[in-house]
């Protein structure tokens, strides 16, 4: 069984893959860390785990995979459902993951994963829009082309996983104004996975 190494509810990097192992219904084992305020001990505890000293981490018997998009590609040679079956689908679902994994370094920056608290953001930055133009470009595209509910199709997918965190940061900031009607029901229909909700709730 996979044991996968998380900190909840901070890490928006662990969420991707958590959230994804639980909606497929994928057995694991999730182990809970803690960030410290001593960074430097953080790391070195991590590393007990972890070759990067970061999560989310995860264990399969003895092979070790780090960096949450890597550990969804390891996954899905198991289960091939963590992808959509139609090509055309997997291939706009990486490119979409794969441009949230690197990208929008403004509103990581400036809107950091805090889904606890409500902080409207009323006063947003020209390079925050733009991040928040194109993410909701992106979720318009994937629902109107592959048919919804989820941004592949009918099922909950790898991509979904990676922009549930962007769901949190748009309700923490009051930033639904910058979306669409649709994007915003896609949004609220993350937000109410029951994942998510065992997820902010600890």
């Amino acid at each position: 069984m996979y044991s996968l190494y998380i900190s909840k509810p901070a890490s928006s990097w662990s969420l991707r893959p958590w959230i994804l192992l639980k909606e497929l219904g994928i057995p694991f084992q999730d182990i809970q860390v803690n960030f410290l305020a001593d960074r430097q001990q953080q790391r070195h505890t991590f590393l007990q785990f972890s070759p990067t000293g970061k999560i989310p981490t995860l264990h399969d018997d003895q092979q070790i995979i780090w960096d949450s998009l890597a550990i969804i590609e390891y996954i899905a040679e198991d289960y091939p459902q963590v992808w959509a079956t139609d090509r055309q689908a997997r291939a706009w679902s990486r490119s979409a993951c794969a441009e949230m994994h690197s990208g929008f370094a403004s509103l990581r920056q400036v809107c950091g994963f805090a889904p606890l608290v409500k902080t409207p953001l009323n006063d947003v930055p020209e390079s925050v829009i733009t991040d928040l133009n194109r993410i909701n470009q992106l979720w318009e595209q994937g629902l109107e082309r592959f048919g919804g509910p989820y941004l592949a199709g009918e099922q909950f997918t790898a991509v979904d996983a990676f922009f549930v965190p962007v769901a949190g940061r748009i309700e923490t900031y009051s930033l639904e104004r910058y979306f669409s009607t649709q994007s915003r029901a896609y949004q609220q229909k993350l937000l109410h996975l029951a994942s998510y909700q065992e997820w902010i709730a600890k």
